[in-house]
This record gives C-alpha cells, structure tokens and sequence, in this order.
C-alpha cells in the first residue's frame, strides 16, 4: 500500500458496506479503513438490489474514505471509482489499459464495469454528512465494489444475466488471487480519491469518455423497471452526469445518478 489506509479482512460477513456504514453511524471513523470478506452473504446493490457473490469466485471489499469537500461537489465520485478500479485490473493483470480496452473492458455509467456488455463488477457508494450543522464534519463516502474473478454458472443463475469475469482478461494466465486484486485496486483510489478531492471529476473527464461503453449509441434510460426516455447518448459533462441526446429534441438532457439504468436501446 503506499498510501495511509487500515486493512481488515474477515472470512464472512452479511455486507461490507453495511459495517462500515454502521461505523460512520456511529462516529468510530478516523482513518481511511477498507474491509474485504470471503464471503457476503447479504451483498447490495444499487436501489436495494441484491449483489450475488461466492467465495471462491468473488471480490466483495468497501473502503471508507472522508472528504473535506461538501457532499454536493462530490458528482462523478462512482465514475472516478471505476477509472480507480481499471488501474488496479490492469497493475494486478500486468496488463495496459489499451490491451484491456481492445478485448472489451468497459465502464457503464454510472457504477458499472463491463467485458464485452456483459456485467463484470460494480460499485454502491453510501455515506455522507451526519450533522448538517457542523460545517467542520467530515464527509464520509462508503465505497463498496464488487467483482467476479471467475466465472460462476450459479451466480449468473442467480441474476438471470450474462455476466463477465476478470479471468477472462488474464492472458498471463496469472493466479487470481482476491486479495493482490484488492490491494491493487486500493493503490489505485488513493491516488485518483486525492486527485478528485483537490480537482474536481474535471481531471477524469477525457479518461471516462475513453472507457464509456455507450457513448454515440442508442441507449433506454428506465427508472423502476420502466423505460422513461430514449435517445443517443453524448458521454458526460464536467461533474459526470449524463448527456442524452433524447430522440425528436434538439438540446442534451443532463441526467445525475439516481435509481436509473442504463441499456442498449434496440
């Protein structure tokens, strides 16, 4: 590790997220502390969705991590997350980022790692401001990130989806080791956290444009299962919000994370 952050490591947990949440709930946080499970038996999601995981096939590990900065100016932080995870895939695979672009490692916004469209990993960022009246109180984002090292028939069962999995981008054929990943990935959101805290998503933009997975295509954009608009999709502006080009308007709609997502549009 070359930057000051506490490692736990447990064997089971219900939620990684969920421990640390409770630790900020319950002002115990000092130091940046990141904490890796086995196994989670109750992983989350977005929007209260379940995150399927097995323990010999998974990486489940949430980092707490303070900003000075208020909550408000902390947009695109999930995007800057998955630029953070990119550099660790490809210092733990020993492999360049056009290498990995080349055989379909991509982002989705707004938390989404994909291999060739199918879902490799994901992130679910909590946290926040607990008293809005103390204006020197930290605030502390849980940042919780999942991924399949191996691929695994059960979960996919489990989703009802195709999913990807970081060995298929090991053309060393290199061990997949849950805990080298995560320290690599680690490594990774020291520097570009410390960067974003100081610049802004503005430093991240051009890098995100070139790992977006949908930009200049006809993407849905569907809130609680329903499809609500359609149109091109324009990449993102300067906090990381989403440019859609909706189909029949003539000006960009700007949309920020919520409870949406992202697909393909036929």
């Amino acid at each position: 590790m070359n930057w000051n952050c506490i490692l736990e490591r447990v064997a089971q947990t219900e939620s990684t997220n969920d421990d640390l949440m409770a630790r900020w709930r319950s002002r115990e946080l000092i130091d940046p502390v990141s904490r890796l499970a086995k196994h989670q038996t109750k992983g989350k999601g977005r929007a209260g969705r379940q995150w399927f995981a097995e323990p010999n096939s998974s990486l489940s590990f949430s980092l707490a991590y303070p900003f000075n900065q208020p909550q408000q100016f902390l947009h695109g932080l999930s995007l800057v997350c998955g630029l953070a995870v990119i550099q660790g895939i490809s210092k733990s695979l020993g492999l360049d980022e056009m290498s990995l672009r080349q055989h379909g490692l991509s982002l989705k916004w707004p938390n989404d790692l994909l291999i060739n469209e199918r879902k490799l990993g994901g992130i679910l960022i909590e946290g926040g401001k607990l008293s809005s009246s103390n204006a020197n109180e930290r605030v502390w984002m849980i940042i919780g990130i999942g991924m399949n090292l191996t691929h695994s028939k059960a979960i996919e069962n489990a989703t009802q989806l195709p999913i990807s999995a970081l060995s298929e981008l090991n053309q060393k054929h290199m061990p997949m080791e849950a805990d080298l990943v995560w320290l690599a990935i680690l490594n990774a959101l020291g520097d570009y956290l410390e960067l974003f805290a100081t610049k802004g998503f503005v430093p991240f933009r051009s890098q995100w444009d070139f790992w977006d997975a949908y930009r200049n295509q006809p993407v849905s954009i569907s809130e609680s299962g329903l499809i609500k608009q359609t149109g091109i999709a324009h990449g993102i502006n300067e906090e990381g919000a989403f440019l859609l080009q909706e189909f029949g308007k003539a000006e960009l709609t700007t949309i920020y994370a919520g409870d949406v997502s992202l697909r393909r549009h036929a």
